[in-house]
């Protein structure tokens, strides 16, 4: 079962390095597909130095600047989509989301349509040096979206996920309008109404190990608003009763 990792990329040089080593460490079949968008850190012509060191499993998307999280994983599914990959991970690069959970992802995707690397299912956790009104935050957030959209899910929000080829092709992602965070939120309600079976593998949630993290208040502030968007946008499936797959 061939894996292509999809990490978006914005100011990593710090991270990129290590999570390459990292990800070809493990007992997998296994490739990596970078998305940057023109980090003014270097990170792009790393990635390229990278994949001249590993060819055939190290690519680069290169972008011309921030165009969102939305964007770089919508071009990063089409372009492997066009590949013979098998399954598609999304995975942060900042070590949040640690390479090594992707060996027990990989076997609950034998029985699964999609499997989220979650936080808070039995044997998860995010990371132990959180302040507590940090890991409320984080809690909150996911609770009020999934109670909302109606998901019988414990972690909506985590942007760690892995993807049967198949379900994706089957996905009418062009649907999904959010931007930023709640994107991954919309794309798991999209598979959800879509009737695709999900599962949910535990995970330790770490904070980034190197460079500064890109969550704020104000942005989990802003998703939460617009959670009731992606509610209104696929009304239509929900009142067929989630009719089946497309």
């Amino acid at each position: 079962m061939h894996i292509t990792v999809i990490t978006p990329t914005y100011n990593e040089a710090e991270n990129l390095p290590k999570l390459v080593s990292a990800l070809f460490s493990l007992p997998l079949d296994l490739s990596l597909l970078i998305v940057d968008d023109n980090s003014p850190d270097g990170t792009g012509n790393l990635a390229d130095d990278l994949a001249k060191k590993y060819p055939g499993r190290v690519e680069v998307l290169h972008r011309p600047g921030k165009m969102g999280l939305r964007s770089a994983y919508l071009n990063g599914f089409q372009k492997i989509l066009n590949g013979d990959a098998q399954v598609l991970v999304q995975m942060d690069a900042d070590f949040s989301h640690d390479p090594a959970a992707l060996v027990e992802m990989s076997k609950l995707l034998e029985s699964c349509d999609v499997v989220l690397g979650s936080r808070y299912v039995p044997g998860g956790s995010v990371d132990k040096n959180w302040p507590l009104w940090r890991k409320n935050l984080s809690a909150f957030g996911n609770f009020y979206a999934r109670t909302i959209l109606g998901l019988p899910l414990h972690d909506v929000t985590t942007g760690y996920r892995m993807w049967r080829r198949e379900t994706l092709q089957q996905m009418p992602v062009e649907r999904i309008q959010s931007s930023g965070y709640v994107f991954l939120v919309e794309m798991m309600y999209l598979a959800h109404c879509l009737q695709f079976k999900i599962g949910e593998s535990p995970i330790y949630f770490a904070d980034r190990r190197w460079g500064k993290s890109k969550m704020s208040i104000k942005i989990q502030m802003e998703a939460a608003m617009r959670i009731w968007q992606v509610l209104w946008n696929f009304r239509d499936l929900k009142k067929a009763g989630t009719a089946g797959r497309l």
